[in-house]
């Protein structure tokens, strides 16, 4: 079969918008607004000398705007949305808060991702599979390696279970990790870094709405109930800023509830020729078996395409996906790339049990997954 057959029917999808508004031109605009030198202010944030940049997983534009009276607070900040990177997931999205580069130049480039020349696959959360350095995996400088270079405080707090994780270790080195296990402690361990040196910089990462809509969905009352301690949190940061200092909220993704599942594992027309399935039932990474990968692309065409994009590796790369991706990464992306736009999750059974057990999910490229808030407070 031709590379060239294509049952695509909808549309392409919309594209991160890479140096224009995406997650990844939010850390280099922190730095400039600090004036680190050779950072750019994409985003045109205030000069200021301390930044907090408080990211709530899982809080997607979409969601947040559907909610304002879970979020009282966060519905009050000026805002705008923002573009996740692609996939819009965690391990992906923490790789350019940390770098300030697209996917493609960190190469974080989903949850698991094939290490070429190993036949394993990489779970970039978990950091389990081959054994793999964080530090060469993800080799560029961090962004808070440069701020601190230039003499700024610069500090990251997250629950205690995540330092010196290998995702830690490969977006958050540079800065100072404030193990904080409880909303009180994100509070109180920002408000003290804050106040250090002449300049600070603080991430502040809190997963637990990301968690509540995996187990539950995000149509259900315990995700509702769980942005009210969200936006507490929030509105609790914003009022410990110290004079000259900023606070911006953010998310790595957004979430949707899709209701129907093909598995990889129990259909022979997708299985056949899959040599390795990465990725996530969002954003699936397909590894295919030596000879069979124009087989494999027209069967997945065929089979999912009414109901999501399936391309090659070189159309998504050259669709502007992952942004810029550099030469020594495109190995780590699947040799079929299938993104569901519909109410699917693509699960494997075996390979991936628990991922049948989860209601919430992201990873596509659609608004409710790919767009993000970036609202904005100031104690000038």
């Amino acid at each position: 079969m031709s590379e060239a057959v294509s049952t695509r029917a909808v549309p392409g999808p919309p594209v991160p918008r890479y140096g224009a508004g995406a997650l990844a031109d939010l850390p280099g605009s922190v730095l400039a607004a600090l004036g680190v030198p050779g950072a750019a202010n994409v985003l045109g944030l205030p000069e200021l000398p301390r930044a907090c940049v408080l990211l709530v997983d899982g809080l997607g534009w979409e969601l947040l705007r559907a909610h304002p009276e879970e979020a009282p607070f966060l519905a009050s900040l000026e805002g705008r949305p923002l573009t996740a990177g692609f996939p819009a997931t965690t391990a992906t999205s923490l790789g350019s808060l940390g770098t300030g580069l697209p996917p493609g130049g960190h190469g974080l480039l989903g949850v698991q991702v094939a290490v070429p020349g190993t036949g394993r696959l990489l779970n970039c959360l978990k950091w389990q599979g081959p054994e793999v350095s964080p530090q060469e995996f993800q080799a560029a400088p961090t962004v808070y390696e440069r701020a601190a270079a230039d003499g700024v405080a610069v500090a990251y707090v997250g629950l205690g279970l995540y330092r010196n994780t290998g995702l830690s270790l490969a977006t958050a080195r540079g800065a100072r990790y404030r193990a904080a296990d409880s909303l009180g402690q994100l509070v109180g361990r920002a408000e003290r870094a804050l106040a250090e040196g002449d300049r600070a910089f603080v991430t502040v990462y809190h997963a637990d709405l990301d968690s509540t809509g995996h187990r539950f969905g995000v149509a259900s009352a315990d995700w509702r109930h769980q942005l009210r301690f969200a936006d507490l949190l929030a509105e609790r940061l914003a009022a410990v800023l110290p004079p000259g200092a900023a606070l911006y909220v953010t998310a790595d993704h957004g979430m949707t509830d899709p209701a129907e599942r093909v598995d990889v594992d129990t259909d022979p027309g997708l299985n056949a020729g899959v040599a390795l399935l990465g990725g996530d039932a969002r954003a699936r990474y397909v590894y295919t078996e030596p000879g069979a990968r124009a087989d494999v692309l027209a069967a997945w065409r065929e089979r999912l395409g009414d109901r999501a994009w399936v391309y090659s590796r070189e159309e998504a790369v050259a669709a502007g996906w992952f942004g810029p991706v550099e030469p020594d990464l495109l190995g780590r992306i699947g040799d079929v790339v299938a993104v569901p736009h519909g109410d699917l999750a693509i699960t494997a059974s075996e390979r991936e049990p628990w991922l049948d057990r989860m209601v919430g999910m992201h990873g596509s490229l659609v608004p409710a997954e790919l767009l993000i808030p970036l609202l904005t407070t100031a104690r000038p």
